[in-house]
Order: structure tokens, then sequence, then C-alpha cells
């Protein structure tokens, strides 16, 4: 039942958006860690989420990039739209920012260097609400569309009877 498979993607981006949400209280606990097990002050991180497989027609297995040739998808006929397979989201890893760090001169702090510069990390509070605000409403959004495909599904089943 082709139902079911988005279902699967409404529940694959709820369970993206919350390993994001881990991550950004991760960023926010260690907002002012200097040391760190590997050394250095903490790196914030950042969730890079992908589609979980591209959409393929499976019969001439050609691939339709969707974020960069519009008109492939639209090209699609009715048949082939509806041998695409619709996984839905999933992270495809866990990055350091590269924002530098921010030098602090304080020659006592004990992680301080010869020249009497120690680093904090790279998080800025405010940018890390940002983004748990927007994890959050994409959270209740799919969880919205699983509530709605849901209710269709008990709807379509009440209609045999």
């Amino acid at each position: 039942m082709a139902f079911l498979s988005y279902l699967d993607i409404s529940v694959s981006a709820m369970a993206a958006q919350r390993l994001r949400t881990e991550v950004i209280q991760h960023n926010v606990a260690n907002a002012h860690s200097t040391r760190t097990e590997s050394g250095g002050p903490y790196r914030r991180q950042v969730v890079v989420f992908g589609e979980h497989r591209p959409f393929k027609n499976m019969q001439t297995g050609k691939n339709y990039v969707t974020n960069r040739n519009f008109g492939s998808i639209l090209e699609m006929t009715m048949a082939e739209r509806r041998q695409r397979r619709l996984a839905g989201v999933r992270v495809l890893q866990i990055v350091e920012d590269p924002t530098p760090l921010t030098p602090i001169f304080d020659p006592t702090h004990p992680d301080a260097n010869e020249e009497g510069y120690y680093y904090l990390p790279n998080v800025d509070i405010a940018e890390e609400q940002m983004d748990m605000l927007a994890a959050t409403r994409s959270y209740e959004a799919n969880l919205t569309i699983f509530d709605e495909l849901k209710n269709m599904a008990t709807k379509a089943l009440t209609i045999g009877r």
C-alpha cells in the first residue's frame, strides 16, 4: 500500500529532527567547554540531512534529481510516479562547524597557551535557540502530517463498511 510509504516519510523526518534537537542540546551543554577529551575546546556540531533513497524508476533506472531539476519530476508519467519509491529523510552525518573559535586573553586561565590566549567554543546560544525552534516546528509539522494521514486511512477503512 503506497499510503504506508507516506507514513514512513513523516516518521523518518520526525526521527531526524529528534536527533537534531539532541545535537543542539549537546552544543548548548558544551557552550563553555574549553577542554575536551581530544584536547582542544568544544566545536559546534551540525546535522546534515539527505534523502533516504534517490527517486528512481524501477524499470529504466533513471534518477530524478528533485533539488536541481524540477522539470524531470514534472515530466514523469503516472506509471513512473507510481513506481518510484518514497523513503524519507536520513541523517547523512554530524559534522563540526568550521566557524573559528573565539580567542580570549587571560594568562591565568588553565587552558591558556604560551601567548596567554585560550579559546571559547564556536557555539552561539542565540543561534542554537533558533535551530531548536526550527527543529521543533519541523517535528510538529511532520507529526501533523502523520496524524492527518492516519485519520485519512481510518476514514478510508470506514467507507468500506
